[in-house]
């Protein structure tokens, strides 16, 4: 047990990669404030661990609620150390499939709930000079695949605003990572949200759907605490096996900005540089 327990804040704490976490701080003596839209889901955790859990109702997307749950929190811990933005669901459609309401849910929770959390713990971790926050992007922050635009949309955003983020909050000692976690079998699958199909995309459906391995969610346990207690802590951290793929996509954006780069100076009124030949 640790002689001075980190004090965590997690949203999305019900289920998959948040409820993980969420057990593997408390099973190492830390103290969490545990969120979840159905507070119920939270019950085991209360039971297991008592008064080193602190459940609560919250929907992220909620900005009032947001700012009153961390009071909740500073409350009862007194300070904060590591906040998890890991509450999210993920939406399914092509981009012409979409309605205007279901791009607007997918990034009221995912992104904004994201950013209320954000803006409502910064003044507690500028206050100490310290603290980390963890937004759970996903693989699907940095690629994506067909039917999963607004998915990609909210976690893109994300990505975005952390790396801004990042910068701002290093001066008062605040690390910020994004989490990109590749597929797990967390029950993602069965709380997609999917919208209603249209017949001209049934074959490139089929085509293009993807075929995801599933990783053991209990294997980013330990991952997770090594981020967490890093003295550095990473502004992006894969969790799984996306990084091979990745590599091949960044790899052909810079292949096509090189090969562009003549259009690219010429819009600014400059002429390309020679570049070498390779042998």
């Amino acid at each position: 047990m640790n002689t001075t327990p980190t004090i965590w804040f997690v949203t999305g704490a019900a289920k998959g990669l948040g409820r993980e976490w969420t057990e593997a701080a408390l099973e190492r003596g830390d103290r969490v404030t545990a969120t979840a839209r159905d507070v119920r889901a939270l019950d085991p955790l209360v039971e297991a661990y008592g008064d080193a859990v602190l459940p609560l109702s919250l929907d992220v997307t909620d900005r009032a609620a947001v700012a009153a749950a961390v009071d909740r929190h500073v409350e009862r811990f007194g300070r904060l150390d590591v906040v998890v933005n890991n509450a999210g669901y993920g939406q399914v459609g092509m981009v012409e499939e979409l309605t205007e309401q279901e791009l607007r849910d997918q990034l009221e929770t995912n992104f904004f709930g994201a950013v209320w959390v954000t803006q409502a713990v910064l003044p507690v971790l500028r206050a100490q000079r310290s603290g980390r926050i963890l937004q759970v992007t996903s693989e699907g922050g940095v690629r994506a695949f067909p039917g999963f635009g607004a998915y990609h949309a909210s976690k893109w955003a994300l990505e975005g605003l952390t790396e801004a983020l990042a910068q701002e909050v290093a001066p008062f000692g605040v690390h910020v990572t994004d989490v990109e976690p590749g597929p797990y079998a967390t029950g993602f699958g069965p709380g997609l949200r999917v919208s209603a199909e249209h017949p001209d995309y049934a074959e490139v459906r089929v085509a293009t759907a993807p075929a995801f391995e599933l990783g053991d969610p209990r294997a980013t346990r330990a991952a997770l605490l090594r981020v967490v207690d890093a003295e550095r802590p990473p502004l992006h951290v894969f969790l799984g096996r996306p990084l091979a793929a990745v590599e091949e996509l960044y790899a052909e954006r810079l292949r096509t900005w090189r090969e562009w780069e003549p259009v690219a100076l010429a819009a600014f009124g400059e002429a390309a540089p020679a570049r070498p030949v390779a042998p």
